[in-house]
């Protein structure tokens, strides 16, 4: 089985706000050391926390998509298009489509905890846009029981959200209890980031903030040892457009 595995401790490393807010990123930017290099249309992923709350401060940005998903806790964005904060509570998520240039800020308070995923869409076409923003309550996402969990629906089929980077799909897997078994397309690229949860693939040991990435494959299992969640990423391996990681220019 063609996995690759990125431990935590294998991952970028960042701060903001003198040490308040942490990040790990399986995915950083490219002069950034650890983690891997971008993949497909999935350009940046970064896990962020803080136990006291902290601030980053505007800053702006240009044709990608932005998605922020709080794991836990409570984020407030503010940005210059509405000139107002925003809370993100659990399970809420957003999607900046930042166009032809947006600023925003985001406070973490006290125990937050969320992804914010960058993903590359064509950008000969999305520098032409206004920048735009998606914000959805956690309850708007469809769900679903599976045999051995819970999946939620972030992006595709059903999700309110709407993205202009080809082909991804984004589920929140959890509730798993023990094995996890999942058919795949070998067409594409699967980014999983283990949010909770011990066990093995392939052979090889598996902990929470292990990021796992599967290509070429038509199916995984992970064993793990008790209740685990996953959140799972699907990207084509080839997008019909130049990426950014490719030479496209902003």
């Amino acid at each position: 089985m063609s996995v690759e595995i990125v431990s935590k401790h294998h991952q970028a490393q960042g701060a903001f706000d003198f040490g308040r807010i942490r990040e790990n990123k399986p995915i950083g930017f490219p002069h950034e050391r650890g983690g891997i290099s971008s993949m497909s249309n999935l350009f940046y992923w970064a896990h962020a926390w803080s136990d006291t709350g902290g601030l980053i401060d505007t800053h702006p940005h240009q044709g990608f998509e932005i998605m922020s998903y709080v794991l836990g806790g409570k984020i407030s964005h503010y940005d210059t298009k509405y000139d107002r904060w925003l809370d993100l509570d659990t399970g809420d998520a957003q999607v900046i489509r930042a166009g032809n240039g947006i600023s925003h800020a985001e406070k973490v308070l006290p125990g937050g905890e969320f992804f914010q995923i960058w993903f590359d869409p064509d950008l000969t076409k999305t520098m032409k846009k206004e920048a735009s923003y998606s914000d959805i309550k956690s309850s708007d996402f469809p769900t679903k029981t599976l045999a051995n969990g819970q999946a939620k629906t972030i992006i595709g089929q059903g999700s309110p959200f709407e993205i202009d980077a080809e082909g991804i799909e984004v589920t929140d897997i959890s509730e798993i209890s023990k094995r996890w078994d999942m058919t795949l397309d070998k067409e594409k690229v699967y980014s999983i980031y283990v949010v909770e949860g011990e066990g093995k693939v392939a052979r090889s040991s598996v902990a929470p903030n292990d990021f796992l990435v599967v290509k070429s494959e038509d199916q995984i299992a992970i064993d793990f040892t008790g209740k685990a969640r996953l959140f799972i990423i699907q990207s084509p391996s080839k997008v019909s457009y130049k990426t950014y990681a490719e030479g496209q220019l902003i």
